[in-house]
């Protein structure tokens, strides 16, 4: 049986690309002693990386929630909110002693006794014992201290406060569960990601190296990849981080980790490339000069506008309202344009010094004899068939069908701020919070404050009191304190104004303060507000919330109204590179669209594994928004990698004759890159905290659904249903190209 010969490729690169390509494979020693250079004055010159702000620490000062904190520390000169907490606590109850010797214990620390409390101003402790505390489902058996600080002191400083004081002032007979509340949590989250740092930058090199030496049966291909990816991320983390602090522009330490598995992952898909050209070339019997001259011609020009797109996807988080995302923005797009940068120069430099030794092993025989590297034919009987209409459009229905039903999980996504909850099971923070929470009720930590202010509100106790019942009767509410409370610390002005413009009431929620149902909570208080202050006779007053979950409605609620704007920019800046790449309208549009269908199934999965299944309170809110925006962009660079060859050969040949020709070589290729960005991407589920599960679920999928799913199947049957009809128009066959004039071999 005589065997099919494949059509070979009509492609020739423009003299510009030759010029180029030529250019860095003479000046190849100088590039790489360059970049070497680069990297080493960035460590030795530039200030080391500090710990960047802590995201939840990015929060808009036009918060409405934290400038109602503000009024009413300004009203009664003491806060009502602590977010720092010492739990005592005993299933078969404290005894009297303990509890009495907690009331002397925070007069003390109230009335300056304490000189060693340091910055700790006030302590109140919160019992649920008598019936003292409403909503409590024990009795004696829970003592939560709550301690204030002055709001200068750093979340680090006001930890180290409370700890110096519990080891001063408790004993072995008070029952410490320890300390948490919200910013105890936050600063051990820190903790928690600067310890995992260098263990999963360590996993995640050596599963790239092992990922990479597996696809190309080598042990120098993946060191190459590896130096190009490390010279990309110490440039980004030192010139980055200058930028950053030059700029004033605050990086969230969440950012660190992510930076280093994109980096990772997206240069090492760059590399791929550039390897399997330069590795088919040198099969064929080229030199290594021009098996580097034609991977760097060839690749160039898809690299700079795949890796251009993804930064200016990335970049679009830029035009939010929410601090949050403006913060990861512009780290993300640099690092993509850094990698990008020494993508193209430094990895075609090395490919044009080493040549064969690149890709050599003992498993095989060299490279150039006979036999030695086929093309993928295990693929072609598979491209041409999807390239088949009768076939393309049934799999194109089965694709967005399969798609649109992973996706539908996204109708109940909801969407909260942990910070004790994203601790793993078992941290001490997290545990003195689960005994506070068992003791009175899942909000006792992080209340929620209602702040009236009027003119004479403070001496109107019967409306006072009608206004907490009513609070009382909300859905999500436990227990509400307020100036009709009983039994609480006498001598503060806690609820009423001595001026007698203002009052406050505490709310305390009956689940998880930072949830997604507490959050829900709050903001349907919010809404009831007015009309509680009409009911219970307030004319001409206002009330505001503040405390933790308020803080938290505001930011979830701003993100929700910042998606539009974002998904907008995102989508504009990836059609953008694409029509211009393609020179085309409707195929970018229906590759868009494959791309937004990929990113609604893992969203859709994501949130059916988080929150269905595992039982979370939401998703961390932004987690699917950094996802969606980091998966579109980098689904546009498979996009123009498997794409872009096609559409190439689609300028002098049918397009789906361009696709049954290109598919085997860019799937095998964009199958190779995905599982490395996948597994990089994968490996954040080193860090214990469930953000970074959460984004290391959706991330991984997502990359791995564009690259099996969306490039591998549904965009082949996409264009080979819609045909001629967006195909470039067919020139006519150039002449037999004479041979490549790139610089003489040497």
């Amino acid at each position: 049986m005589t065997d099919v010969v494949e059509p070979r490729s009509r492609w020739r690169p423009n003299a510009l690309l030759r010029g180029y390509a030529a250019l860095v494979v003479w000046l190849r020693w100088f590039i790489l002693a360059g970049w070497v250079a680069a990297a080493a004055a960035s460590v030795m010159y530039l200030p080391a990386p500090q710990g960047g702000a802590d995201l939840e620490q990015l929060v808009s000062a036009n918060n409405p929630a934290v400038a109602s904190e503000v009024r009413s520390f300004e009203k009664f000169g003491f806060p009502l909110l602590s977010r720092v907490a010492v739990v005592q606590r005993k299933a078969d109850g404290l005894s009297q002693a303990t509890q009495e010797e907690a009331v002397t214990r925070a007069r003390s620390v109230s009335d300056g006794t304490y000189t060693d409390a340091g910055p700790i101003k006030a302590a109140v402790p919160v019992m649920n014992t008598l019936g003292l505390f409403p909503g409590s489902a024990e009795d004696g058996t829970t003592i939560v201290t709550l301690l204030f600080t002055d709001p200068s002191v750093t979340f680090g400083g006001q930890v180290a406060a409370a700890e110096q004081f519990v080891k001063l002032h408790y004993d072995a007979d008070d029952a410490v569960v320890g300390i948490t509340g919200s910013v105890p949590a936050r600063v051990e989250q820190t903790r928690i990601l600067q310890s995992k740092v260098p263990t999963l930058e360590l996993i995640t090199v050596g599963a790239v190296f092992l990922i990479v030496a597996f696809a190309f049966r080598s042990l120098i291909a993946p060191l190459l990849a590896l130096a190009a990816a490390g010279i990309a991320t110490l440039l980004t983390i030192y010139v980055g981080g200058a930028l950053a602090s030059r700029l004033g522009v605050p990086v969230p330490q969440e950012t660190q980790p992510l930076l280093v598995a994109l980096l990772l992952g997206v240069v090492t898909d760059y590399v791929v490339f550039y390897l399997s050209a330069a590795r088919g070339q040198l099969a064929a019997g080229e030199s290594r000069l021009d098996a580097a001259r034609h991977a760097t011609a060839r690749f160039t020009p898809i690299i700079a506008v795949a890796g251009a797109t993804a930064a200016a996807g990335t970049g679009a988080l830029i035009v939010a309202d929410a601090p949050t995302f403006r913060a990861f923005g512009p780290g993300m797009a640099l690092a993509i344009l850094i990698g990008v940068l020494v993508a193209v120069t430094l990895v075609p430099a090395m490919l044009a010094i080493l040549g064969r030794v690149t890709f050599w092993s003992l498993l095989r025989r060299p490279l150039g004899a006979r036999g030695a590297e086929p093309a993928p034919t295990g693929g072609r009987w598979w491209a041409r068939l999807l390239t088949r209409r009768w076939f393309a459009l049934p799999m194109l229905l089965l694709c967005v069908g399969g798609l649109l039903v992973a996706a539908l999980p996204l109708q109940h996504i909801r969407l909260g701020v942990s910070f004790v909850e994203a601790l793993p099971p078992g941290h001490p923070t997290r545990v003195a919070a689960d005994a506070a929470q068992t003791g009175f009720a899942d909000g006792i930590l992080s209340p929620t404050e209602v702040l009236i202010e009027g003119a004479g509100v403070a001496g109107r106790q019967a409306e006072l009191d009608k206004l907490q019942q009513a609070l009382a009767k909300e859905t999500g509410v436990a227990a509400v304190l307020g100036p009709g409370t009983k039994g609480l610390p006498e001598g503060l002005s806690v609820f009423q104004a001595r001026d007698g413009a203002a009052a406050r009431i505490l709310l305390i929620l009956a689940d998880e303060p930072l949830g997604a149902r507490a959050v829900d909570t709050v903001g349907r208080i919010q809404r009831d507000l007015p009309g509680l202050l009409a009911a219970a006779g307030f004319d001409g007053a206002t009330a505001t919330l503040g405390g933790d979950t308020a803080v938290a409605h505001v930011i979830v609620d701003q993100t929700v109204h910042d998606l539009g704007r974002i998904a907008i920019a995102a989508l504009l800046a990836n059609l953008l590179f694409l029509v211009l790449f393609l020179r085309a309208l409707i195929a970018p549009v229906g590759l868009l669209a494959c791309s937004v269908l990929a990113i609604g199934a893992t969203l859709g999965l994501t949130t059916y594994v988080f929150q269905d299944r595992l039982g979370g309170d939401g998703l961390t809110f932004y987690v699917p928004f950094a996802a969606a925006v980091l998966l579109v962009a980098l689904g546009s660079d498979y996009n123009i990698f498997g794409i872009g060859p096609a559409w190439r050969e689609a300028r002098s040949r049918p397009l789906r004759e361009a696709l049954a020709m290109t598919l085997p070589h860019s799937a095998r290729a964009i199958r190779t890159a995905a599982f490395t960005l996948a597994v990089s991407f994968g490996l954040l589920l080193i860090v214990p905290l469930r953000p970074f599960q959460e984004l290391a679920f959706a991330l991984a999928v997502g990359v791995l659904i564009d690259a099996f799913v969306v490039r591998s199947l549904l965009a082949p049957a996409l264009l080979s249903v819609l045909g001629s009809t967006v195909a470039p128009p067919v020139e006519e066959a150039p002449a037999p190209p004479q041979p490549v004039g790139f610089a003489p071999r040497g």
